[in-house]
């Protein structure tokens, strides 16, 4: 696995217009877990981030579909409004008579599934939008990410930790959040979906494209489609770039979104 210098991300980020501070981050090395298979069954455990505009792992579905052909996937949304990870029982997703016990046909007919193979192959994981940071939560972060990273790994799946975005009335959050989930994935040796920074080098480059609903903290449409392109370029380490799937965005969001995503995950991932 390659080592990166953290500071060579964050000068990389300011020159392409992201604009932190070059003490971005205290984490001591930049994030570069990858996940050894692309996934068939993900688990998308978080609140309303995940949750708005029909839901992100629906999007995430689509670009799915056409970005690759033929791969069996399936992703799943748990998501409680307002949620910590100390909310989640992971334990409980992972019974292999809960989640996906049953489905339903086009004739509306119960058909009841039985338990077979691993019920998830990854665990994408959220905390609440600032209990990472904040003084009084950031210990729960701690404690449960180790936990969850440990439940999910007992079910033969891969944790991954999905780094949102900061309030776009707090830009500074931005660097907490990137710090804050670098440095747990990197004690757990897991991978991280760099969402949050993807939204600050969008609003960056173009401001005028607001990623934001109007409480300032959860996302627009466009806000759900990038996050949604950066967690499918990372999930399936594929580009996101040239997808025809743009959520009913212009041509021209789309594409920009896009290409921001993938910007991102070059320069966090290194790919």
């Amino acid at each position: 696995m390659k080592s990166f210098n953290f500071f060579r991300v964050v000068r990389a980020l300011v020159f392409t217009g992201l604009g932190l501070a070059a003490s971005f981050a205290s984490a001591e090395a930049l994030q570069t877990k990858q996940l050894k298979e692309v996934p068939g069954k993900v688990l998308y455990a978080g609140n309303s981030f995940f949750y708005y505009n029909n839901s992100m792992h629906g999007h995430i579905r689509e670009m799915v579909i056409e970005g690759m052909k033929g791969h069996k996937y399936n992703g799943v949304s748990v998501s409680i409004s307002g949620s910590g990870l100390d909310w989640h029982d992971m334990a409980s997703y992972f019974r292999p008579d809960g989640i996906g016990r049953y489905s339903f046909t086009t004739k509306n007919e119960v058909v009841f599934n039985p338990p077979t193979g691993k019920v998830f192959d990854v665990a994408v994981m959220m905390d609440c939008s600032q209990c990472p940071i904040h003084d009084q939560l950031k210990v729960t972060f701690v404690e449960y990410a180790k936990k969850h990273v440990k439940t999910v790994r007992k079910n033969d799946a891969e944790p991954v930790f999905f780094m949102s975005w900061a309030y776009q009335d707090k830009p500074e959050m931005t660097q907490q959040l990137a710090d804050a989930y670098t440095k747990m994935a990197n004690t757990h040796k897991a991978m991280v979906i760099p969402a949050g920074l993807a939204f600050a080098k969008s609003i960056a480059l173009k401001p005028e494209i607001n990623l934001y609903a109007s409480d300032k903290r959860h996302p627009s449409l466009a806000g759900t489609y990038l996050a949604g392109l950066v967690t499918y370029g990372a999930l399936f380490k594929v580009s996101p770039v040239g997808l025809k799937y743009n959520a009913g965005l212009t041509p021209e969001v789309a594409q920009h979104l896009q290409n921001v995503a993938q910007d991102t995950l070059k320069t966090y991932l290194g790919r």
